[in-house]
């Protein structure tokens, strides 16, 4: 062991034989999710109907053991409740814009928008004072100065307290940036749906089970809208409920068309079949502002990686059939 050479102090050995068992478990858990493909809808499909089913029975849970864990979520969310209204920092407003942005990230629990502003509250006192009492009392990092201990508080203090609001943030972006993709395709269902015949909550709902599997934020989100739309005395309501949860104009575009052709009797079919055609050209039009930027892009990558390695590989040969030509020189 002690003759093998070393990196950074690992011996190389040990280093390889951990790098060999890391791509080993890498491989065995890609072939272990390529076969195990299961159906992103088919949960929340069921989940969605169960809870329509519970709303026509007036009943808001159906095992004692849902109604257990119901009861524990409502106690932790009323503990945390009760810690923010005795600070005063819970208000009404906020608790709104919360629920909102958790609707549009996918996650529609009311009780997750208390937890999200306590964590707010209190990630900055746990982590900021773990690190105020590491760096300047238990004396962490003691190579660095005082500008980089205060940096290193203030960077973990800044982070605590925006860690949800950017959490919340990327997940909305995420969910946003699938349904964004899908949706020429399930206007183009609609109006297929449309033109057959179908009713408006029919369609939706045809629709989310179509292209489930494709785009599942998507159908999750119609298939609540065909929900909705079957219960709700206001279908106007439902639809304006699928602009809250979902952000964008796309979508709240096709709202505003439902609504009126609801209103106004207008033919849905045509109207739908202009903002597909509107949604792939724009769909385009990103993809080609994309393509636009790449060369500009490319190029750091190019001059640092690629340019090395290619005068290495032209240079390289000559270089040494000089060195070695010169070498030979001095030796003769």
């Amino acid at each position: 062991m002690g003759n093998h050479p070393s990196i950074l102090g690992i011996d190389a050995m040990v280093l390889g034989t951990f790098m060999a068992a890391m791509a080993c478990i890498a491989v065995l858990f890609a072939l272990y999710l390529a076969t195990t493909v299961r159906d992103p809808m088919a949960k929340r499909v069921k989940a969605l109907n169960e809870r329509r089913e519970q709303l026509k029975l007036g009943i808001t849970a159906s095992t004692s053991k849902r109604r257990a864990k119901l009861n524990a979520r409502n106690e932790a969310t009323d503990k945390m409740r009760s810690a923010l209204s005795g600070l005063k920092v819970l208000q009404e407003s906020q608790l709104k814009a919360a629920q909102i942005k958790l609707l549009q990230a996918g996650i529609r629990s009311k009780d997750a928008a208390v937890a999200v502003i306590f964590a707010r509250m209190v990630l900055p006192i746990v982590i900021g004072g773990t690190a105020i009492i590491g760096v300047y009392l238990l004396g962490w990092f003691p190579a660095w100065g005082p500008l980089k201990h205060y940096g290193f508080v203030a960077g973990a203090l800044v982070l605590s307290y925006k860690g949800p609001d950017i959490w919340l943030k990327n997940k909305i972006t995420k969910r946003s940036s699938e349904i964004r993709k899908g949706l020429p395709d399930a206007l183009d269902l609609l109006v297929i749906c449309a033109e057959a015949g179908l009713t408006v909550d029919a369609a939706f709902g045809r629709v989310a089970k179509e292209l489930g599997k494709a785009y599942p934020e998507l159908g999750d989100e119609f298939m609540l809208t065909a929900i909705e739309l079957g219960f709700l005395t206001e279908r106007r309501q439902a639809f304006e409920n699928l602009s809250t949860r979902v952000a964008l104009d796309s979508v709240r575009g096709v709202v505003t068309t439902m609504i009126q052709t609801e209103k106004y009797g207008t033919p849905l079919a045509s109207a739908l079949r202009v903002l597909s055609a509107e949604f792939r050209n724009e769909r385009m039009m990103r993809a080609e502002e994309k393509a636009a930027r790449l060369p500009a892009i490319m190029t750091v990558p190019l001059i640092l990686f690629i340019l090395p390695v290619l005068f290495i590989v032209i240079l390289g040969p000559a270089a040494c059939s000089i060195s070695d030509a010169m070498s030979s020189g001095k030796m003769g």
